[in-house]
C-alpha cells in the first residue's frame, strides 16, 4: 500500500512540474494552439520524468509560492532597474564607471538557492557572476561603490537572499 502511495505522489509531482514548465513555455512562446500545447506538456513531462529527483524538490507550501511570485517580481525590478542604470552609463559623455571584481557571501544553504542566487545576479545588467567557491560568489560589478565583502554582498546579493531563503532554506 505505501509503494502506491508513494507512485501516486511521484506521479502528482512529476504532471505538477510538467503543468508548470508547460504554462512557462506556452507564456514564453504565446502560444494557444491546443495541437501545440499538448506537445508541450508531453514534452515537459518527459523532462519532468527523466530530469527530476522527488527527494531533492522543495516542499510546495503557500508560503513558498508566495515569496516565488514576489521573486519573479523583485527580479524583474532589479533587470529593469540595472538596465537603466547601464544604458545611463553608456550614454553620457564620460562614462562613470569603476568596474571591479567583489567578493560577497551568501547565507543560502541549497545548492539550488546558490545556483539560482548567481544567475540572478548575471541577469542583471552590470554584474555578473565570475567564480563560486563555497558560500563565497565573486562578482564582476560595473561601478563598485563598496569593495568591502560585507558592503558588496548587503548591496548585490540581500535583495535576492531575503526570497531565495524562504524558497530553498
Amino acid at each position: 500500500m505505501k509503494q502506491s502511495t508513494f507512485s501516486l505522489a511521484r506521479l502528482l509531482v512529476l504532471v505538477s512540474l510538467a503543468v508548470v514548465l508547460a504554462l512557462f513555455y506556452a507564456i514564453w512562446t504565446h502560444s494557444t494552439d491546443p495541437g501545440n500545447l499538448s506537445i508541450i506538456f508531453l514534452t515537459a513531462l518527459l523532462v519532468a520524468v527523466f530530469f527530476s529527483d522527488a527527494r531533492k524538490m522543495p516542499a510546495l507550501t503557500p508560503r513558498k509560492v508566495f515569496y516565488s511570485l514576489a521573486y519573479i517580481l523583485f527580479l524583474i525590478k532589479e533587470i529593469i532597474k540595472s538596465n537603466f542604470d547601464v544604458a545611463r552609463r553608456v550614454i553620457q559623455p564620460v562614462m562613470p564607471i569603476n568596474p571591479g571584481i567583489v567578493p560577497v557571501k551568501t547565507k543560502l544553504k541549497s545548492p539550488i538557492g546558490r545556483m539560482i542566487l548567481a544567475n540572478s545576479i548575471t541577469l542583471t545588467p552590470g554584474t555578473l557572476t565570475v567564480d563560486v567557491r563555497g558560500d563565497h560568489f565573486y562578482i564582476h560589478w560595473i561601478d563598485v561603490t563598496d569593495g568591502d565583502e560585507q558592503g558588496a554582498t548587503q548591496a548585490i546579493v540581500s535583495g535576492f537572499e531575503k526570497y531565495l531563503e524562504v524558497i530553498f532554506g
